[in-house]
């Protein structure tokens, strides 16, 4: 069975953006909860590591926001209204995750594309300073989708294949990611699909992830970003 197209999820996958998410948290925080700045930030602002760890506990973003942060529901819904503006003008530099580029390139002969709530123009710059974005055909961040298509939901991934492929019914596309929501989305994928179609679900541990202990499994999980090579060659022979 012929692997058709990669789709990958952005940070924690892709790239390592963790330190500059938390400069942009910080500054959110300093404009709508002060109260949890200073010596009352959360403790899963103050490393990378423990960042890590919560952000991959977190169902979603709002449940980070809200379990984690120590946000009010109406704060972490003006904090979300907020991530846009902050995260465009943030210069805190992103690089990607070691050998993703060298992976990327030994499977150039797949179309590449990306389903991220990163925004598609941040991720795109990341790709231009990085040399690898003529690998990806199709990129898609939360911008490009409505609020309530957001993932889970397979809207990005649908409108990602669509870029990709006059009919993505029939192929077989695998989505790589960190987070259980990902295998979600992926089945969710699938699902909207039709059985024709088939979605297979990589999720990686190199980011911190944890997905033995995921409810949702995934159908393979790779350690580091070279493991990809040998997997997809199982679809090429």
């Amino acid at each position: 069975m012929k692997l058709d197209a990669i789709l990958w999820d952005y940070d924690g996958t892709l790239v390592n953006s963790v330190p500059k998410n938390i400069d942009i948290t910080k500054h959110i925080l300093s404009i709508v909860a002060p109260h949890l700045t200073g010596d009352n930030l959360p403790e899963c602002l103050q490393s990378e590591v423990a960042y890590h760890q919560v952000n991959h506990a977190a169902k979603n973003w709002q449940d980070l926001y809200v379990r984690y942060y120590g946000m009010t529901e109406s704060e972490m819904l003006v904090a979300g209204s907020l991530w846009s503006e902050h995260q465009l003008s943030n210069t805190t530099p992103v690089q990607l995750f070691s050998d993703v580029d060298s992976t990327i390139k030994d499977l150039a002969s797949i179309p590449h594309g990306i389903c991220s709530q990163n925004a598609s123009n941040n991720i795109v710059n990341v790709l231009n300073t990085a040399q690898v974005d003529s690998y990806f055909k199709a990129v898609i961040g939360y911008d490009d989708v409505s609020s309530t298509g957001q993932k889970p939901s397979p809207e990005s991934g649908l409108l990602c294949l669509n870029q990709l492929f006059d009919n993505p019914e029939s192929k077989t596309i695998m989505y790589i990611g960190d987070h259980e929501a990902d295998v979600q989305f992926a089945r969710n994928i699938h699902t909207a699909l039709g059985e024709n179609a088939r979605v297979i679900a990589v999720a990686v541990t190199y980011s911190g992830a944890t997905p033995e202990r995921w409810a949702t499994q995934p159908d393979f999980i790779i350690h580091a970003p070279t493991e990809l090579t040998a997997l997809c060659e199982q679809y090429s022979l």
